[in-house]
């Protein structure tokens, strides 16, 4: 019941005229936002980077939201630190959290150069913030007294490495995220680059019992970005969720790579969605699924991408919406059946309990979820399709969870705009169901007597 936003893209300021302005622009997109569905915004880094049009992954000032002079002005490429928390606080009023983008591997935009005594080497890496806050010299960075040689992670793009076995590092590290969750009202944090250190310490920053005015213990979801195989992002779950709640979640790399090839080729076998090589289908609780992202750039998905997006609607784990494509790619197509804003109608009201594959084959794949109801939640279920011909509608016969019961299409799409047809379940809940030629459609299980144009009233 829950979907996320990636509130920009890379050079968004810029291509949308929003320089030193972003948090005012996604603001007044808030509203709208959590009547669609919407519960959280993943916002881009919040500090003063090494220049001010950065994207914020060079960070030199963290304690600086936009209010001082320096690195070529004094708002970041997104704005203040009042329009922040305007924003912030907007979205807390209608029921949407915020994340805040996490880059606490390396720095930038250091002062000086200065001689590490360690290895005599030259680095930028006098840093002399003007918020006062973190000043920092060689021994904040690897190599360190703390840890001479680098026994976890890799360096980024050649930047100074932070050494967070400093207690100065580890300090400010642990003061930045509490300013971030107390004092601006962050609901969570997305970890940038966390093959670049230990998992310990993303255990420890949301181990942390931050404190808001409504509890003393406030847990913020965590999300890492580790971009590898399935096997290493699980292996590294495992390491940092030693330090919480098993609350730490990571983007479902595995699972989007499987994606683009299932809108950009069109001979992808729909079967390798079921072989477990994804982080949804291993550790859903886990998984935060995805289409594309910032970091994506000429590798994003060209053909289909709908395709993609309903598969994560459908299916387990936290899915998240990619700016770009919802309004500069129009993929959100309000008031249809058509796009990304009905799949979220799908995912929050009828995506729940387990997922369990009813048919795979080269060409189709057919899923669905078996409904869950407790005091909060009543969501009933659904049958999915994903359609990988090119030229003809197609479905099969399976065996669902429930017998005599009809079902009525709620989204779809494809390379035929027909509207799907309505089906009926035998006394064994056996049914074809069909989708559109590279498209997919998602059908629920309704009362005998349930109208069907109020049942897609709610598409918004």
């Amino acid at each position: 019941m829950s979907v996320m936003m990636q509130a920009f893209y890379w050079d968004a300021p810029r291509l949308e005229d929003k320089e030193h302005e972003w948090w005012n622009f996604v603001a007044e997109r808030v509203e709208d936002l959590s009547k669609v569905g919407f519960n959280a915004l993943w916002l881009p880094p919040i500090c003063k980077a090494a220049s001010n049009t950065s994207m914020g992954y060079d960070p030199y000032d963290y304690f600086d939201l936009g209010d001082f002079d320096q690195k070529g002005g004094t708002k970041t490429w997104y704005g203040n630190r009042a329009e922040l928390v305007a924003l912030i606080e907007k979205a807390r009023a209608n029921n949407v959290g915020c994340y805040a983008d996490m880059v606490i591997n390396h720095n930038s935009g250091a002062d000086e150069q200065e001689v590490n005594p360690l290895d005599g080497q030259t680095r930028w890496t006098k840093f002399n913030p003007a918020s006062g806050k973190f000043p920092r010299d060689w021994d904040c960075f690897h190599p360190s007294r703390y840890e001479r040689e680098m026994v976890e992670g890799e360096n980024f793009a050649g930047f100074p490495h932070l050494c967070h076995r400093n207690p100065r590092v580890y300090t400010a590290m642990f003061e930045y995220s509490r300013m971030i969750i107390e004092d601006l009202g962050f609901e969570g944090f997305r970890f940038d680059f966390v093959k670049g250190f230990g998992a310990w310490m993303i255990g420890l920053l949301a181990k942390y019992r931050y404190q808001k005015s409504d509890t003393l213990e406030f847990m913020p979801y965590v999300v890492a970005e580790m971009w590898s195989g399935g096997d290493d992002i699980e292996a590294w779950l495992t390491k940092a969720n030693k330090y919480s709640d098993n609350q730490i979640a990571a983007f479902d790399f595995p699972l989007r790579y499987k994606l683009k090839e299932v809108c950009d080729s069109l001979n992808f076998d729909l079967r390798q969605l079921t072989d477990g090589g994804t982080l949804v289908m291993k550790r859903p609780a886990n998984a935060a699924t995805f289409v594309d992202n910032h970091d994506m750039g000429a590798d994003t998905i060209v053909n289909d991408k709908l395709m993609a997006y309903s598969f994560i609607m459908v299916h387990e784990g936290y899915p998240c919406v990619f700016w770009y494509d919802y309004y500069n790619n129009q993929l959100d197509r309000p008031g249809t059946p058509n796009g990304i804003n009905a799949l979220i109608e799908a995912h929050n009201k009828y995506a729940g309990g387990d997922s369990q594959i009813l048919h795979a084959d080269p060409d189709l794949y057919i899923m669905q979820r078996v409904g869950w109801r407790d005091e909060k939640t009543d969501q009933r279920g659904l049958v999915y399709v994903l359609n990988n011909f090119g030229d003809k509608w197609s479905g099969t016969s399976v065996k669902t969870r429930w017998p005599n019961t009809r079902f009525v299409p709620i989204a779809w799409d494809g390379h035929d705009s027909a509207h799907p047809d309505e089906r009926t379940t035998d006394a064994e809940g056996n049914c074809e169901f069909p989708a559109p030629p590279r498209g997919y459609c998602i059908y629920i299980p309704v009362a005998p007597d349930a109208n069907k144009d109020e049942l897609l009233a709610g598409v918004s």
